[in-house]
């Protein structure tokens, strides 16, 4: 009581905020986590902001984390520093580091993935505009290319990610899964579909993907995806050990097999 009567002699007035049930909002949805799928590390989440607003402050004390801008702009602000961010621009964020969002108008959506770590590591902006012309961060498959926006060289412990850009009936081939990978896929553009399966007799997860849609890859299972008459894009994200499967196997980017396992 004492520091409010402080206060009060020390402030005037202020007047209230009215609230109403259609004003300026900030959400957050969460879609999916250790506790509602089968990944050990992953969790997944989407932050819609509609009209000028900005977020209290938000953090993650045991886990890093990626922010993908997938609709809109938005402006990030991590220990005080300031990150804008436009249509599919990547920003890491240490375990723990206390940010928030803002923007000044109209609808954006800011897809977020965690996992724990262990150590922090530097904040790292990952801008689309740079990154998909940059041939350092590209691997041109047959009929795809993939975008590595959050590679190795990023320090982390164990997040890893980029955007795959499928042109019009084209296939993932060959099939791959991971044994020390796993992974989600998330469908930001386009409509296909995606098989998710341990070997073919048990290849019973076959779904139609649009926009929005999001496929969680538990380990050992391979997981092609299918596009239709328009191009589809997706994100994908990684928690385990660090690297991306064309890298570390050739193969994959020859085509050269039926299928490969890393």
């Amino acid at each position: 009581m004492a520091d409010f009567a402080k206060l009060a002699r020390m402030n005037a007035p202020k007047p209230a905020s009215f609230l109403a049930a259609e004003k300026a909002a900030f959400r957050y949805l969460e879609k999916s986590n250790p506790r509602t799928s089968n990944l050990d590390f992953l969790t997944y989440g989407v932050y819609e902001l509609s009209g000028p607003v900005r977020s209290g402050a938000l953090a993650h004390p045991s886990e890093e984390s990626l922010l993908f801008c997938w609709k809109g702009a938005v402006a990030v602000t991590v220990n005080d520093q300031n990150y804008s961010l436009e249509t599919y621009d990547v920003l890491y964020l240490p375990r723990g580091a206390a940010y928030s969002l803002e923007q000044s108008g109209g609808e954006s959506k800011v897809i977020v993935c965690r996992a724990p770590a262990e150590k922090s590591h530097p904040v790292f902006h990952a801008r689309w505009k740079e990154m998909s012309k940059d041939e350092k961060r590209i691997r041109h498959l047959k009929g795809k290319d993939v975008i590595l926006m959050f590679d190795v060289g990023e320090p982390a412990d164990k997040l890893i990610a980029g955007y795959t850009l499928f042109r019009p009936h084209q296939r993932s081939y060959p099939p791959h899964n991971h044994t020390d990978q796993e992974e989600i896929y998330i469908f930001t553009q386009g409509r296909g579909s995606m098989e998710v399966y341990a070997d073919e007799e048990s290849k019973c997860f076959v779904r139609s993907v649009n926009e929005g849609d999001a496929v969680t890859i538990p380990l050992l299972n391979y997981h092609p995806v299918f596009s239709q008459e328009e191009e589809l894009h997706f994100i994908w994200c990684i928690a385990g050990n660090r690297y991306w499967v064309g890298d570390k196997n050739k193969d994959f980017m020859t085509g050269k097999v039926d299928k490969l396992t890393t």
